[in-house]
């Protein structure tokens, strides 16, 4: 088998209109599908540059909200946690050595609104 890539990942989410805009408006995701209403809903969005889509849904199956931690890649740090802060963003400060002491890596961590962990790692 040949694996190349990740193609999605899916979040549970309670309140759609609230991950949605989340998302799209401040971590800047496009929304590339939106199906169904309430307790059977799925919003799917990707990065400006592609890769893996995300698929917000309130079928949630086995999955809690809440309980995600994904990681970013970008590469100005500075710039992206300026960019989320003027969006209105609850982000934390940036910190350093995100993989230990002496990795050098900064890093700072945000999260949507049912508590689903994001790191936006300087690549």
């Amino acid at each position: 088998m040949a694996n190349e890539k990740i193609s999605m990942l899916t979040i549970a989410v309670t309140e759609m209109a609230k991950a949605k805009a989340f998302y799209a408006e401040q971590l800047g995701f496009r929304v590339t599908k939106d199906f169904g209403q309430r307790d059977q809903h799925w919003v799917s969005l990707e990065l400006p540059g592609g890769g893996a889509s995300l698929n917000l849904t309130t079928m949630h199956e086995n999955m809690q909200p809440g309980t995600m931690k994904l990681y970013l890649a970008t590469s100005d740090l500075e710039a992206a946690y300026n960019e989320l802060k003027a969006k209105g963003a609850k982000v934390n400060e940036v910190k350093d050595d995100l993989y230990g002491p002496g990795s050098g890596v900064k890093w700072f961590e945000i999260s949507d609104p049912d508590g689903n962990r994001w790191l936006v790692v300087q690549a």
